[in-house]
C-alpha cells in the first residue's frame, strides 16, 4: 500500500483559500487513482474530490462543485486540493485515500490507503 501524508491545513476565515497537499511514498503513485474526503465534528466522514491517475477526470461533491478544485503532479507524488471561496460548513478534517485502478472512486470502502488528516477550520 502508498503511504500518504497530508499537508496544508490550518486556519481561514470565511471566504478565504487554502491549497492542501497529500504527498504519497512509493514509485507507484502514477498508477492510483486519488480522493479527497472530510469528516467534521460529529458527523460521518463523506466525498468531497475525486481524480483518475491519469489526472484527465475529476469529480466532485456537489457541496464543493465550483469552489474546490483537485489535481495531482504525478512527477512528484502529490495530490492537491485547492479550496476556495471557504465557508464554516467546510470545517473538518481533510483526508487524502488512495487506490489502485483506472476510474473514478467516490466511496470510502473502496480506498485501501488513507492519510492522517489534516485539520481545516474556517472561522465566520
Amino acid at each position: 500500500q502508498v503511504q500518504l501524508v497530508e499537508s496544508g491545513g490550518g486556519l481561514v476565515q470565511a471566504g478565504g483559500s487554502l491549497r492542501l497537499s497529500c504527498a504519497a511514498s512509493g514509485r507507484t503513485f502514477s498508477t492510483y487513482a486519488m480522493g479527497w474526503f472530510r469528516q467534521a465534528p460529529g458527523k460521518e466522514r463523506e466525498f468531497v474530490a475525486a481524480i483518475r491517475w491519469s489526472g484527465d477526470n475529476t469529480y466532485y461533491a456537489d457541496s464543493v462543485k465550483g469552489r474546490f478544485t483537485i489535481s495531482r503532479d504525478n512527477a512528484k507524488n502529490t495530490v492537491y486540493l485547492q479550496m476556495n471561496s471557504l465557508k464554516p460548513a467546510d470545517t473538518a478534517i481533510y483526508y487524502c485515500a488512495a487506490t489502485s485502478g483506472t476510474s473514478l472512486y467516490i466511496r470510502e470502502n473502496e480506498y485501501p490507503s488513507w492519510g492522517q488528516g489534516t485539520q481545516v477550520t474556517v472561522s465566520s
